[in-house]
């Protein structure tokens, strides 16, 4: 008998049935000011997948500490956090860029999510839509950082996103995103995270499963 035929129960795992119930987003903000436009474009992005039928869960970060495993890791928050993650089959991340890069508090959030929890994988799988805003002129620094972070979790990151220039005259004083190029392209980012959350949320343990990791667990 050959290795690969000794082996060959691990390689093929059982492909799951179609899920009926509607895709379960949750969507993450990065900034806790009274107006904070990356809010105001989580709450865009989260009216718009409504819309297309999803089931949306947004996370209020206030309260949430700054990450310290051995101090707060029972937190309410950050409890919280981790059973929206593991109830999403897909999230959104919308953060500001400050200096360049995405806020502390968007940070915090992601690294309050674990790779795992004993056997289960909070992320792993998971769909994912990346969104900034700026203040200023239109950049991708944060969004870009999102991807990194969003590969290293191992979620399924779509190719397409969104970042809003000069946010603050992107919306009406009710919160409302005001018709324009950036909230058509924010339509665009999640009719694709639509597409590709019903396209792999019953396949996701079949897309990343690891031949590595199923040797250690036998």
């Amino acid at each position: 008998m050959t290795y690969l035929e000794e082996e060959k129960f691990n390689l093929m795992p059982q492909i799951p049935k179609m899920s009926e119930h509607k895709p379960r987003i949750l969507i993450l903000y990065g900034s806790l000011r009274k107006r904070s436009y990356s809010r105001l474009l989580a709450e865009e992005a989260g009216r718009i997948l409504e819309y297309m039928g999803a089931e949306v869960k947004l996370y209020n970060p206030e309260g949430l500490p700054m990450y310290d495993y051995d101090r707060s890791v029972d937190h309410s928050k950050v409890q919280e956090l981790r059973e929206l993650s593991l109830w999403s089959e897909g999230q959104v991340w919308s953060s500001p860029e400050l200096h360049g890069s995405i806020s502390g508090l968007m940070k915090t959030q992601i690294d309050w999510i674990p790779l795992s929890l004993g056997a289960v994988r909070p992320t792993q799988g998971r769909t994912l839509a990346l969104l900034q805003v700026s203040g200023g002129s239109q950049s991708f620094n944060a969004v870009n950082g999102m991807r990194i972070l969003g590969r290293w979790m191992r979620m399924i990151t779509i190719v397409n996103q969104s970042s809003v220039a000069k946010a603050y005259q992107e919306f009406e004083e009710d919160g409302m995103m005001k018709e324009s190029a950036f909230r058509d392209r924010v339509v665009d980012v999640m009719e694709e995270l639509m597409r590709f959350t019903y396209l792999t949320r019953d396949q996701s343990k079949f897309l990343v499963d690891r031949y590595s990791e199923r040797k250690i667990v036998k």
